[in-house]
C-alpha cells in the first residue's frame, strides 16, 4: 500500500472510530452521569437510630413520585427561626446512606429536609438533568407551601452533584444562603477531566450543569451568601474544581478546605471545623436580607 494511501486509510479508521465513540457516549450520557443503582438503590438503613426523621412524598411537575426526608430540629434547642437545609446529595446510593450528614446539620441546630432524586432510592422515574431540577422545585415548594418556611431561611445545600442542583435551585427561588460540599464548575469542565481522550466531547454534550453561572445568576437576584467546602484530597472532584467555583462566586462568600482524604464526608473527617465555619453562616443567613427591587 503507497504511503499516502496507508495515511488516508489511518485518519479515516480514527475520525470514524472518534465519531463512533462520540455517539457511544451521548447515546449513554445518562447513564454515564447518573449511578442510582450504586451499591445498591435500596440499600442502607432507613431507619438509622438517633434521627427521627418523617418519610415525606412528593410529586414533581411532570408527574414523577418523590421521596424525601423531613427532619426537625431538636425542640430543647431550636430557636423560633432555625434554618432548613434543604439537602440535594450526592451522586450513587440515597438518602440512607447519608444518615450521619443530616444528623450533623440537625444538631446545629436546623431542620433538614433530604430529598432524593428520581431513580434514585424510593423514587420513581429515571434521572436526568432538567428532571433532578424539577425534582428540587418540588422540594421547594414543599418547603414554601406546606411547611411555611420562609425562603430567606431556607439553606440549598448540595453535595458534589447535588451542587450543581443547590446552584440551579437558587438561581430560580430566593433562599437564605447556599452550601456546596465539592462543587464543579460546570459538566464541561469534568467532561474535559475524566474524557481527555475524546478531545471536544464537552461541546457535544446535551447535560450542562452550570453550577458557577448560577452562582452568579442567584447573587444578582436574591444576594444569598456562599458557603463551599471542598477536601483537599478529594478522590472524585479535585480540590481545584472547588477553588474555581468559589474564585467565580460573587461575594458574599467564605471557602472550608477540609484537610484530608474525602469527597461527601466532610462532617465525619472534620466536624468541627466544619462547625466552627457553619455557625457564624448560619448567623449571616438570619440577619441577611434580600435585595431591594430594581
Amino acid at each position: 500500500m503507497a504511503p499516502v494511501a496507508w495515511v488516508r486509510r489511518t485518519v479515516l479508521i480514527l475520525i470514524t472510530a472518534y465519531i463512533v465513540l462520540i455517539l457511544l457516549l451521548l447515546v449513554f450520557e445518562n447513564r454515564l452521569i447518573f449511578f442510582p443503582q450504586i451499591p445498591g438503590r435500596l440499600s442502607g438503613d432507613w431507619s438509622p437510630p438517633d434521627l427521627n426523621h418523617e418519610d415525606v412524598w412528593l410529586t414533581a411537575a411532570d408527574g414523577v413520585r418523590l421521596h424525601a426526608w423531613w427532619i426537625s430540629a431538636p425542640a430543647d434547642r431550636a430557636a423560633a427561626d432555625a434554618p432548613t437545609f434543604l439537602c440535594f446529595h450526592g451522586n450513587a446510593a440515597n438518602i440512607a446512606w447519608r444518615a450521619d450528614v443530616y444528623r450533623f446539620l440537625r444538631d446545629l441546630p436546623s431542620n433538614v429536609f433530604a430529598l432524593e432524586y428520581r431513580g434514585y432510592g424510593h423514587c420513581e422515574g429515571s434521572p436526568n438533568e432538567s428532571g433532578i431540577y424539577r425534582d428540587a422545585d418540588a422540594a421547594y415548594d414543599f418547603l414554601v407551601r406546606e411547611r411555611s418556611v420562609p425562603p430567606r431561611r431556607i439553606i440549598a445545600f448540595g453535595q458534589s452533584l447535588g451542587t450543581a442542583v443547590a446552584a440551579e435551585l437558587a438561581a430560580q427561588h430566593e433562599v437564605g444562603g447556599v452550601v456546596l460540599e465539592a462543587p464543579f464548575p460546570s459538566a464541561r469542565a469534568l467532561a474535559r477531566r475524566f474524557y481527555w481522550f475524546v478531545p471536544g466531547i464537552e461541546w457535544f454534550m446535551r447535560s450542562r450543569f452550570e453550577t458557577s453561572k448560577n452562582l452568579a445568576l442567584a447573587s444578582s437576584k436574591f444576594a444569598a451568601p456562599l458557603l463551599v467546602v471542598h477536601c483537599t484530597r478529594d478522590p472524585v472532584i479535585p480540590f481545584v474544581f472547588g477553588q474555581q467555583v468559589f474564585d467565580r462566586a460573587p461575594q458574599p462568600k467564605s471557602f472550608v478546605a477540609i484537610t484530608g482524604e474525602c469527597h461527601e464526608e466532610a462532617t465525619l473527617i472534620d466536624p468541627g471545623t466544619l462547625r466552627r465555619e457553619l455557625l457564624p453562616f448560619l448567623e449571616q443567613v438570619r440577619t441577611s436580607r434580600p435585595l431591594a427591587p430594581q
